[in-house]
């Protein structure tokens, strides 16, 4: 009986230790880094967050890479599958992937990054304090300001915005946006979409009722930019948009907004700490406050086919 008390009690111990090595990769150490969906501004953040731990001498790093392809059930599955593994730490790109990580992970670091307001979406209770397993950096914009330098080149009077009602970041960007539009005497125009495929449609249903349109850091409507500026430029619209990194060769007008390659590096350096040993209660909420974190962008061919004029200022401080 002794006998196969111990043979079992063996056993156990060598599945307990399977299960550790499956997330430390034989020594390694294993980032799991999930985001909703690709395009450019979430892609140069989840670069940047590998290239600032290389940079840091993380050079012993395994990452296991993952893409929501914008579907709230598949971060959910992914979140799993990290919780499964034993990865070292998690990193959700974007509010819905970063909520899953949190509901699902309590024995695993999550770190958070371009989420607007990680307080409202119930990841952390202050943004002043930091807090038991998670630590992050926020994307939360100048909403008022952006909308006020499209309101100041287009002379606008009535802005349309389109967002996506399942994101919490893009219902709270457009409260703000709202907000900002009745504080400056616009009139707001809004459509709701549930996903992608829908954007273009959107924009068709108000682009007549607009003179201009305001793009949020909103995942799912910047997945489908090309649809919305298709609609915009036939309409001669000018669009304003939060994301420089994905404007870049579109029909956007005017982009201000963060350096998303810097959003990375920062939550790159936020992961370093927690792999040196400092606890995520004495983390924080990072945001990006320096000028230089953000990014102007101007599209001098779709302002002459629009028939506007970009301000000298403006041009002398656009990055593009």
């Amino acid at each position: 009986m002794k006998k196969i008390v111990l043979i079992a009690l063996v056993l156990l111990i060598t599945l307990s230790l399977s299960v550790f090595a499956a997330g430390q990769k034989e020594g390694k150490t294993v980032i799991g880094i999930s985001k909703i969906v690709t395009h450019p501004a979430l892609d140069a953040i989840e670069q940047g967050i590998q290239d600032e731990l290389a940079d840091q001498g993380f050079t012993d790093i395994e990452y296991d890479l993952q893409n929501a392809n914008g579907e709230v059930a598949t971060a959910a599955s992914i979140a799993n599958k990290f919780k499964t593994s034993g990865v070292t730490v998690a990193v959700g790109i974007a509010t819905p992937t970063a909520q899953a990580l949190v509901n699902t992970l309590k024995d695993i670091p999550v770190v958070y990054s371009a989420v607007t307001n990680p307080v409202a979406a119930g990841m952390i209770t202050s943004f002043s304090r930091g807090e038991e397993g998670i630590a992050g950096v926020s994307d939360l914009t100048p909403v008022k300001e952006q909308i006020m330098m499209l309101q100041r080149i287009a002379g606008i009077k009535r802005l349309g915005h389109i967002y996506s009602s399942g994101e919490a970041n893009a219902v709270i960007l457009a409260e703000m946006a709202e907000k900002a539009c009745a504080e400056l005497g616009i009139e707001f125009v809004v459509s709701t979409v549930t996903n992608s495929s829908e954007v273009k449609q959107a924009a068709q249903a108000i682009i007549n009722k607009v003179d201009g349109i305001y793009v949020s850091t909103d995942n799912t409507v910047v997945s489908a930019l090309a649809s919305l500026t298709d609609v915009a430029m036939k309409a001669g619209i000018p669009i304003m948009s939060a994301d420089p990194s994905s404007t870049v060769g579109s029909d956007v007008l005017i982009a201000w907004g963060f350096d998303y390659y810097k959003v990375g590096r920062a939550t790159g350096r936020v992961v370093a700490d927690i792999l040196n040993g400092k606890s995520t209660k004495d983390m924080p909420t990072v945001f990006m406050t320096d000028p230089s974190d953000t990014n102007l962008v101007i599209n001098m061919d779709v302002a002459e086919k629009l028939g506007i004029t970009i301000p000298a200022d403006l041009l002398e401080i656009a990055n593009k």
